[in-house]
């Protein structure tokens, strides 16, 4: 049996989990012309992200193949009345991927988007870190996504299963701990906690060398989580989800976010010392010159290190995709370079000044290549 993935650290997460489950029953190969089953772990984030799917399930018809993730939920019925699949099943059916692996008949279970993991993983693959997802879900409206509709509301797994899951693989030798979800600010909102009282807990567990966070938002940071930003197992660099900086783009995006706001925000964590990440997407519907240029002058103040940049592309299902298209492709692979080139100077800067003030560059070891040893420094740059 073969797992492939797409899409974002949450689907890695679900499949390390998905193999846990099923080792013992199934041999679990790392090639796939190797195996007669596939389960196929899909993103469904744009429409591209479909066409890759299909493409994939079409290269693969000879096996036996069964869907899920958010594919599942988004186009998995279709896909299996095509016979392009031979099983669907949604996020609540992964813990039971064994029992399903069994079944004989073709089927099609997707299921509501209201669970929790009830399991944890505890042993991943030949990696140095290991991602811990913490929630589930999304309660924001951002009209460019489809992802709460085929992921659900916020919801948080237990503290105790996710503390239990970090000391387990902590002993095992883990010393990265990636922490992911949907919409990691969310967490706690739901159980009475926050994110920065779990990251408190974390800190203290034996072993742990160095937490990541995943992508945050801007409305979701408060005052008690830039008051534990100063421990050192804390990885120097956040990813802060801005989207856009002008705010009349982050209303017809039906952000949360607004620019003068967040621009104190990465301020204040910039004198903290901290690399900054962002997402950032280009040839939005409204996205006149005017617009970018308002926008790519604000972006300059921003104090950044690391971008991904997004080109946009319409999603069915979504607000955004009812919007007239205004940009020609040109004229978005001009504006994602402009950007690009933008934060390339800004993380030369940064690293310039580190060195200068005699920083010393802790690193994570993940592999040995070519006669060197390989890894991420501090401020998330591979080294």
């Amino acid at each position: 049996m073969y797992f492939k993935t797409f899409g974002c650290r949450t689907n890695i997460y679900d499949t390390e989990l998905m193999k846990q489950v099923a080792e013992g029953k199934y041999l679990i190969v790392s090639k796939e012309e190797e195996a007669e089953i596939v389960v196929v772990n899909s993103c469904t984030v744009t429409n591209s992200a479909d066409k890759n799917l299909k493409h994939y399930l079409n290269r693969n018809r000879d096996k036996k193949i069964f869907l899920t993730g958010c594919g599942a939920h988004s186009i998995g019925e279709k896909l299996f009345e095509e016979g392009k699949v031979f099983a669907v099943f949604g996020h609540r059916e992964k813990e039971q991927i064994s029992n399903l692996l069994e079944r004989e008949a073709p089927f099609i279970e997707v299921g509501e988007l209201d669970f929790i993991n009830s399991k944890i993983v505890t042993n991943i693959g030949d990696r140095s870190r290991a991602f811990i997802k913490i929630q589930e879900g999304c309660d924001f409206d951002c009209g460019y996504c489809i992802i709460p509709k085929v992921r659900g509301k916020a919801r948080s797994m237990p503290e105790d299963k996710i503390l239990e899951q970090i000391r387990i693989l902590s002993s095992n030798g883990f010393g990265e701990f990636v922490l992911t979800g949907i919409n990691m600010g969310s967490y706690g909102k739901d159980s009475n906690t926050s994110l920065s009282e779990l990251l408190l807990k974390i800190f203290k567990i034996r072993g742990v060398k160095r937490v990541r966070l995943g992508s945050l938002e801007p409305s979701q940071i408060d005052e008690k989580f830039l008051s534990i930003l100063d421990n050192p197992i804390l990885e120097r660099h956040l990813h802060i989800a801005l989207q856009y900086a002008d705010d009349r783009m982050l209303r017809i995006m039906k952000r949360r976010n607004r620019v003068k706001s967040s621009l104190a925000l990465f301020e204040k964590l910039a004198e903290k010392g901290f690399a900054l990440g962002t997402d950032y997407i280009v040839g939005h519907p409204g996205e006149s010159e005017e617009i970018f240029e308002t926008g790519f002058q604000n972006l300059q103040k921003f104090p950044l290190t690391h971008i991904h940049i997004f080109n946009y592309s319409p999603r069915d299902g979504t607000h955004s995709a009812t919007l007239k298209q205004e940009v020609d492709g040109a004229e978005v692979k001009d504006r994602h370079k402009k950007i690009e080139n933008l934060i390339k100077d800004k993380s030369l800067e940064f690293r310039k000044r580190e060195r200068e003030k005699g920083t010393p560059l802790k690193v994570l070891v993940e592999n040995y290549k070519e006669g060197y040893y390989q890894g991420f420094d501090q401020f998330f740059n591979k080294i």
